[in-house]
């Protein structure tokens, strides 16, 4: 048995938003405009206007001349000009930003769920690099870096006080090179964790069973996701058959994506309904992406985990599963990074990444700053088996054989090893406590 529905095309390619990427991290949410859309929207301006930008224009020049011709050192004009520019563009969000032609093909690169780097997602924060989340599998990863956590050093140097892109440059090297990163989380004293930075394949979706809830775990939004979802669901429906009582969908530590496959994504599970709206600055760029009929997991009891590392595509995702009453949401609140980035080509393949609309749940609210709320709300755990060690009857010496054979014992399988975490503990709970109540007689 396979699913039905098959992932549709979007247009136009998209990112959604997450927090800023570059070697280091995975990307955040984009929306990929073609030479001949990146055409600037044509204003009528004033005389005097244009005199005022005439004016600060050469002061620019003056402020360039100076630079070049008295600084103490000898500074490339390229280099001046690129800072110039992404100056400009990092004033006006932490999401902006300029990207030189190596960096537009890093983020290129990324989208198709490859790259180089440590597999962090960062951000700024009151003037401080914050992980919005490790990518699973990676060097960040399995170092124990945590999403929330703040990076003050990088190989010994504070970073307190640079930008983000001054940050990102002090991250990248070579692969198989070790850099150490100090970090302070909550109230401890900082600590250093050395990486070895490495090419970073993401696996983007992966799946398994407990018992017969079926568990689809979506690292990040990449060309793959979707493929992965079908493929997934497939194999879980062909596993189990009707016996599959529900399916969780894990979305923790997911910084995001790509836009269009986070609709596609949601519309995936969904047989009606708004996915995601996006509001720009003028009303001909606002949008509003609708799910197409059929759901691929025809219609099973699901529940979407997430936490504070759940960002932009992610909580397109929960938010639109939620609004439309096809999921429960738990975990804890999500990052609230609700703003989607065009990237504009330029010339000399160089590009923009400018902050051109935010989205809007199908309920009308935006999540910027604000998050997605969960509908049940379990705070991050680890499970112990406080049964372990206890005495009973088959542990007493002599007692007598029940007769129905050796071996018969049940035995704690490779599942139940697993099953640590106690956010999907809670998941799978509820999702076999749903199947038992619907089996009860006269039960609705």
């Amino acid at each position: 048995m396979r699913p039905k529905k098959p992932s549709r095309l979007f247009k136009p390619l998209a990112l959604s938003g997450g927090a800023i990427v570059l070697v280091v991290a995975v990307s955040l949410g984009f929306h990929q405009l073609s030479q001949a859309q990146s055409t600037a929207t044509v204003q009528i301006l004033s005389e005097s206007e244009i005199d005022d930008i005439y004016r600060h224009l050469s002061l620019f020049g003056d402020v360039f001349q100076r630079v070049r011709g008295e600084y103490v050192e000898e500074v490339d004009d390229q280099s001046l000009i690129e800072a110039a520019i992404n100056g400009m563009l990092t004033s006006l969000d932490p999401h902006s930003g300029f990207l030189a032609s190596e960096d537009f093909d890093d983020m290129q690169e990324r989208t198709r769920g490859e790259f180089g780097g440590l597999g962090i997602e960062i951000t700024m924060e009151d003037g401080f690099v914050k992980v919005v989340s490790p990518i699973d599998g990676t060097p960040a990863a399995k170092g124990g870096i945590l999403s929330g956590d703040f990076i003050v050093g990088i190989d010994g140097k504070s970073i307190i006080g640079l930008s983000l892109t001054e940050a990102v440059e002090m991250m990248r090297g070579e692969v198989d090179t070790d850099i150490t990163v100090t970090l302070r989380r909550g109230g401890r004293e900082a600590f250093d964790v050395t990486l070895t930075r490495a090419i970073i394949k993401i696996e983007s979706v992966r799946h398994e069973s407990y018992g017969d809830v079926g568990y689809i775990r979506i690292t990040t939004f990449s060309e793959q996701s979707t493929p992965g979802l079908i493929r997934a669901m497939g194999d879980l429906l062909e596993a189990h058959g009707d016996d599959l009582v529900g399916i969780i969908l894990d979305l923790r530590n997911n910084p995001g994506g790509l836009l269009k496959e986070a609709i596609s994504v949601a519309d995936a599970f969904l047989d009606t309904g708004e996915i995601v709206s996006t509001r720009g600055r003028n009303s001909d760029q606002d949008a509003r992406h609708f799910s197409s009929s059929g759901d691929i997991a025809g219609g099973l009891p699901m529940v979407v985990l997430i936490n504070s590392g759940s960002a932009s595509a992610s909580e397109i995702v929960a938010g639109a599963l939620k609004d439309n009453e096809r999921a429960l949401v738990m975990g804890t609140r999500s990052f609230g990074k609700g703003s989607v980035q065009s990237v504009i080509p330029m010339r000399d393949d160089n590009a923009i990444r400018l902050t051109t609309a935010l989205y809007y749940t199908p309920s009308g609210v935006s999540i910027q700053a604000t998050g997605i709320e969960p509908d049940i709300m379990v705070e991050l755990a680890v499970l112990e088996d406080l049964d372990e060690g206890a005495v009973r009857e088959e542990n007493l010496r002599g007692s007598l054989n029940n007769g129905n054979g050796e071996g018969d014992a049940e035995e704690e399988t490779a599942e139940d090893a697993v099953v640590r975490d106690y956010q999907l503990a809670r998941a799978i709970d509820l999702l076999n406590g749903i199947d038992v109540f619907r089996r009860l007689e006269g039960f609705q």
